[in-house]
């Protein structure tokens, strides 16, 4: 049985990670700083469930808090470090570009500094699909990820870099993995899937940037926790694309098999399309197959149907449930 550090245990990766390594014998020490990014009743949700196992313990920590993380390392034998935490969404990163920077960058750097103090070995850090802007599809890891068109991506691209140097210096073994369009049961209420549900099932307005065209590459959270886990082997340095490794679908077509599954139609007001979006996503998954011989297994229409179904289940507690997405 291996201890292992999560950072942003209650997030939506952070949370169905930290489940599925206790489901293989594992013990997990969660941190999370339990912020207000997103409504943290859905976070405490999440933390309610983790917390009913004896494989796991909870610490609320704030990233940039070195000293509170130093102590954490010293009383818990900790073998990986699974770096989740972080300040995610590409608008709301525009409005407080700070804030992204000491979480995502300076947080990381913490966490390497204590992992070298420690002889902690290995890191898998989470990134993202922000990092493609303006490359052809489908998106690989040998691309340029020089011009990051968010303050969001920046920071990512400064976490990762951050990442290579102490690889580099002091031999630290990291798996980056560049999640894509993740979507879920117990999902992020800020991102598209979670809000289009919830609206069209109050039958409140959903809120549209540009013309519902664009597309992404999305992919189920249990996919993404297994790659997640697998991540946890050695590979020295590594950058990996967690996505579907299938063609993008559009946001149109989300909405309307949305639609049909709750046999309820959508209400849409349109937006302009924000610059620092990306119009498609789409990634190449060939080398997590090689490296992490991960590929994923819940199709799109069944994970959706799942995500709805979990709605509709929970939707006495979901509907105070704030998803109000920042203009």
């Amino acid at each position: 049985m291996a201890t292992y550090l999560i950072t942003g245990a209650a997030g939506f990766i952070g949370s169905r990670v930290a489940d599925l390594l206790m489901q293989e014998g594992h013990r997990v020490v969660g941190v999370d700083d339990l912020s207000g990014q997103y409504d943290v009743n859905l976070k405490r949700f999440r933390l309610k469930s983790l917390c009913k196992s004896a494989s796991f313990i909870f610490r609320e920590i704030n990233m940039e808090n070195i000293s509170a993380l130093k102590s954490l390392f010293e009383h818990e034998s900790i073998q990986a470090v699974l770096n989740l935490a972080a300040r995610t969404g590409v608008r709301q990163s525009l409005k407080d570009p700070f804030s992204y920077v000491n979480a995502n960058i300076i947080g990381t750097l913490n966490l390497l500094e204590i992992m070298v103090w420690n002889k902690v070995n290995k890191m898998v850090l989470a990134s993202t699909s922000s990092l493609y802007a303006g490359q052809e599809k489908p998106f690989t890891e040998g691309f340029s990820s020089n011009r990051p068109i968010s303050p969001y991506a920046a920071s990512k691209k400064g976490a990762e870099a951050m990442a290579y140097s102490y690889h580099h210096f002091y031999g630290l073994d990291v798996t980056v993995l560049r999640y894509f369009t993740v979507f879920g049961p117990y999902g992020r209420p800020d991102m598209s899937i979670f809000r289009f549900v919830k609206a069209i099932d109050q039958g409140v307005p959903i809120e549209l940037y540009g013309d519902g065209t664009q597309s992404r590459d999305f992919i189920y959270i249990d996919d993404v926790a297994r790659a997640t886990t697998a991540a946890l082997r050695k590979v020295g340095y590594e950058i990996i694309n967690i996505g579907s490794g299938k063609n993008p679908t559009s946001l149109n077509t989300i909405i309307k098999w949305i639609e049909n599954r709750l046999r309820k139609r959508a209400i849409i007001n349109r937006n302009f399309f924000h610059k620092a979006d990306l119009m498609t996503t789409c990634a190449d998954i060939s080398k997590a197959s090689k490296l992490l011989n991960w590929k994923p297994e819940v199709l799109l229409v069944d994970g959706l149907n799942k995500t709805v179904d979990w709605h509709i289940e929970n939707r006495e507690w979901l509907v105070n449930v704030c998803c109000e997405e920042p203009k």
